[in-house]
């Protein structure tokens, strides 16, 4: 297949998105004008006006910012879970159900505990992010240690590898493929519930930008703020994909 013919299908799709979005914005507008506000035309219209400002920038700095706290913090706390899992059948069999079960409770459920405990502002935001993106690294670093070949760690200890050197030389580079593909999924649960977490009462990010466009009934800049998050959440996917794609071929 040719390139213009990879590249025609996604435009295709994307062509065909708009109408459908203009199609539903036109049937509710027809019961509702204030929903014109929500068509593309408007959108785009809007965030042709909102790229220039120094306003909009700032806001994603600072949800990227709580992005990178939220998913460090995750990989701090994920990464030696999983291996322990990984390691030990007891420390897994005595964990596992727990970690499922609170795999399974909707992060924004801790919504109002997280504020009772931390108050309001960036805390409790970097708590619902980093026990969100938590349980996919410690199940994919779980799972990548699991499937080693047993062959490998006797060879290392029949060479009188040391605790540490099984862990920084066996362990980690043979269950990395599955340690990013944790990452990668953690991203994106970070990205969607980036979002709600930032209506806890703080003063920037992209969950306050989306309040402050529906309290001021800017439904152009609301509409315009979702391209944003979509573009910059398939931005942040399409990185991790990369980064796992690239260590794919290294290894």
């Amino acid at each position: 297949m040719s390139r213009l013919a990879r590249a025609a299908w996604p435009a295709a799709g994307a062509a065909l998105a708009l109408l459908a979005w203009q199609g539903a914005v036109m049937r509710m507008a027809a019961d509702n004008p204030i929903a014109a506000g929500f068509g593309p035309l408007p959108a785009l219209q809007a965030l042709w006006a909102l790229l220039p400002g120094a306003d909009l920038w700032m806001h994603l700095a600072t949800s990227l910012r709580r992005i990178a706290i939220g998913l460090g913090a995750a990989i701090a706390l994920g990464l030696p879970l999983g291996l322990l899992a990984g390691l030990s059948p007891r420390f897994a069999q005595a964990t596992t159900p727990l970690f499922q079960f609170l795999r399974m409770i909707s992060p924004l459920s801790w919504m109002p505990l997280a504020v009772m405990a931390l108050g309001v502002g960036d805390a409790p935001v970097y708590f619902l992010l980093a026990f969100a993106a938590v349980w996919p690294i410690v199940l994919n670093t779980a799972a990548g240690v699991q499937a080693l070949d047993p062959q490998w760690l006797q060879l290392a200890r029949s060479l009188s590898a040391t605790r540490t050197e099984l862990l920084l030389q066996v362990v980690l580079p043979g269950s990395t493929t599955h340690v990013l593909a944790g990452v990668r999924l953690a991203v994106g649960v970070l990205w969607i519930v980036l979002v709600p977490a930032e209506m806890l009462g703080v003063s920037a990010g992209l969950g306050y930008l989306i309040l402050d466009a529906r309290d001021r009934l800017a439904y152009p800049d609301l509409m315009a703020l979702i391209l944003v998050i979509g573009a910059l959440g398939w931005a942040l996917d399409g990185a991790a994909r990369a980064l796992l794609h690239a260590w794919g071929r290294q290894a």
